[in-house]
């Protein structure tokens, strides 16, 4: 049986911590951030983790 391809797409949009833990990119940053207030830009600039649901999909997904 071949081993599962890791999906390019998820791994240049993640990185997983030496914890295990999966960091990604907070959606809504990329434009129109002037309609945006002050503490809304300060909480999309930093980084997240995923939901250990959502982290075990995506170490399945990067074949790890």
């Amino acid at each position: 049986m071949p081993k599962q391809k890791g999906h390019k797409g998820l791994k240049k949009r993640v990185k997983v911590t030496a914890s295990g833990k999966v960091k990604h990119k907070r959606s809504c940053g990329g434009h129109l951030m002037s309609s945006k207030n002050a503490k809304r830009r300060r909480r999309i600039a930093g980084s997240a983790t995923m939901t250990p649901t959502m982290a075990k999909t995506a170490k399945i997904m990067l074949g790890e």
